[in-house]
């Protein structure tokens, strides 16, 4: 126990913030390429030399082309299911490398796709592997970060979804210049730069030191602890933070649940159904309140409700996304300070004037009899709803359900989040062509509301994580809390209460007084024998 880290050299002999660093490197790759494949097919679908190939040319296969498009999502859909058993069998790493390899499949035959039926295939294969993928990598970011960095780790990694989006919103406008197959077939195929830098770090960074300790391997969670904290193996705050884990887990392991038996009340549980609930709960905000509308059909949008060029869509969707990047970063920097229930109620707000204002606008400007000019200036107003989408729902529904979920249910809750942001943008990705067809401007009308129906929904029951430990969150869960949390401190407050930190020091103190009394007894036998040696 008294040997140190850099004894052993584990991960290249990387500690403390290296090894956060290449883990977020890999987590942020990971999410970078999951933003890349939601802008893909955007530009995609708009490619002359693609539609005819696939024969989806006409308005009458609106629906076949939405479907094509929408399938990827039940591709994720079930793959984040997968995650269920096999998140929690293989642990953190393995599944993002199963998921990596399930998606160069997938990225092959889309890219090869010379039918409808190859490309379906390919879809539904690529999702599978980025749904595993996108149900672990925010996972194993949170069990691996300190309390104080795991918020702007994880929004940093959403900050690079949006990276991959604008990266590809680029390649699609540069690439409309070209036309014919090499248009749609290198957006394609440029993913396997994201997988092979997965495969090249992944392999040798640390698993989850929690999901370590719930498999009973107590000193492998001991020395990833001392690294990522670069600290000799017996530091007291290293064994302090091993020993409330492991409280956690014991506890966890004593009151788990069947799923079977979530619905009915449990004594000295930790309330696993409502946390299950909350997590899953913002993904499906997030989807309902219209990102992927904008995401997969931008381009579109812009060509048939406003009335631009193909060529002046795409370019405008990819500086959109320039300034969606830009002004995201200010949730990095906002996520501790403001927490999660700040972030989600201003971005939630935002959003939801944007789309009235884009309601009123394309009600009077929507071509063919609309004023243009009053249709034009709505692209101000799509632009401003990423800027509020950015701020706050495009990253606290990836990261929450990683905290509000306890150990025994973090892979599970995280995948069902995940499960349930696939199968709502699957559905909003399946009604929006046919939507914006048939409904015009009305459409927007029902986004606008789901908006403001969140407002109330975010404020009354979502408790704040921001600045806790996630032994802190399983604690305030053991005390049995109210439903409704506005009147709770414990609940809303976005800094990390005292009584917390009182009991980490207790527990610290307690450590250091045992390895000073050991320390002691140590000195007191090498003296008496030192004594002895000498008379």
């Amino acid at each position: 126990m008294t040997s140190a880290v850099a004894e052993k050299r584990p991960y290249f002999g990387l500690t403390g913030k290296w090894l956060t660093f290449w883990i977020t490197f890999a987590c942020s790759v990971d999410m970078l390429m999951f933003g890349y494949d939601q802008a893909v097919f955007s530009g995609v679908i708009v490619t002359d030399d693609f539609l005819v190939l696939h024969d989806l040319v006409g308005r009458e296969k609106t629906t076949l082309l939405s479907t094509v498009t929408a399938i990827y999502d039940i591709g994720c859909f079930f793959g984040a299911i997968a995650a269920f058993t096999l998140g929690e069998r293989l642990g953190r790493k393995k599944s993002i490398l199963v998921g990596t390899s399930i998606m160069s499949i997938g990225a092959i035959l889309v890219t090869s796709s010379f039918s409808l039926e190859q490309m379906f295939v390919g879809r539904v294969i690529l999702g599978l592997g980025n749904g595993i993928n996108t149900a672990t990598a925010p996972i194993w970011q949170t069990e691996t970060s300190p309390a104080h960095l795991r918020g702007k780790l994880v929004m940093f990694e959403m900050m690079m979804n949006i990276v991959g989006f604008s990266l590809c919103n680029w390649i699609n406008y540069g690439l409309s210049f070209a036309g014919g197959a090499v248009a749609w077939r290198f957006p394609l195929g440029f993913q396997f730069v994201f997988i092979f830098a997965l495969f090249a770090t992944v392999p040798w960074l640390p698993e989850s030191p929690r999901w370590l300790l719930y498999h009973g391997q107590d000193a492998k969670a001991l020395e990833v602890l001392a690294c990522l904290g670069g600290k000799r193996l017996d530091d007291a705050s290293v064994v302090t933070q091993q020993e409330e884990i492991r409280f956690s887990v014991q506890y966890e392991k004593e009151h788990q649940i069947r799923w079977r038996d979530l619905l009915q009340p449990h004594p000295g549980a930790t309330k696993p159904l409502r946390r299950l609930v909350l997590g899953a709960g913002t993904q499906f905000i997030q989807q309902f309140e219209g990102i992927n509308i904008m995401s997969y059909y931008l381009p579109t949008v812009l060509i048939t409700a406003v009335g631009l060029s193909n060529q002046l869509a795409r370019l405008l969707t990819a500086v959109n996304s320039v300034t969606y990047l830009a002004l995201s970063c200010l949730s990095i920097p906002l996520i501790e300070k403001w927490g999660r229930r700040g972030l989600m109620l201003i971005s939630t707000a935002g959003q939801g004037l944007a789309f009235l204002i884009i309601t009123v606008l394309l009600r009077y400007g929507s071509p063919p009899d609309g004023n243009h000019k009053v249709a034009e200036s709505s692209i101000v107003f799509f632009f401003l709803y990423y800027v509020a989408f950015g701020i706050g729902m495009l990253g606290v529904p990836w990261l929450y359900p990683t905290e509000i979920n306890s150990i025994a249910m973090r892979t599970k809750g995280a995948a069902v989040a995940t499960a349930t942001n696939w199968i709502t943008n699957f559905i909003i990705v399946q009604i929006t062509p046919i939507g914006i067809q048939k409904l015009g401007w009305k459409f927007w009308i029902v986004f606008t509301i789901f908006n403001a129906a969140f407002m109330p929904v975010i404020y009354l029951f979502y408790p704040e994580t921001s600045n806790r430990t996630l032994e802190d969150i399983d604690e305030y869960y053991r005390n049995d809390p109210a439903l409704i949390v506005t009147g709770d401190k414990d609940a809303v407050s976005c800094k990390r209460l005292s009584k917390y930190m009182e009991r980490e020091q207790s527990h610290f103190r307690r450590i250091e007084r045992a390895r000073n009394n050991v320390s002691d007894s140590k000195n007191t036998i090498l003296t008496n024998f030192e004594s002895a040696h000498i008379e």
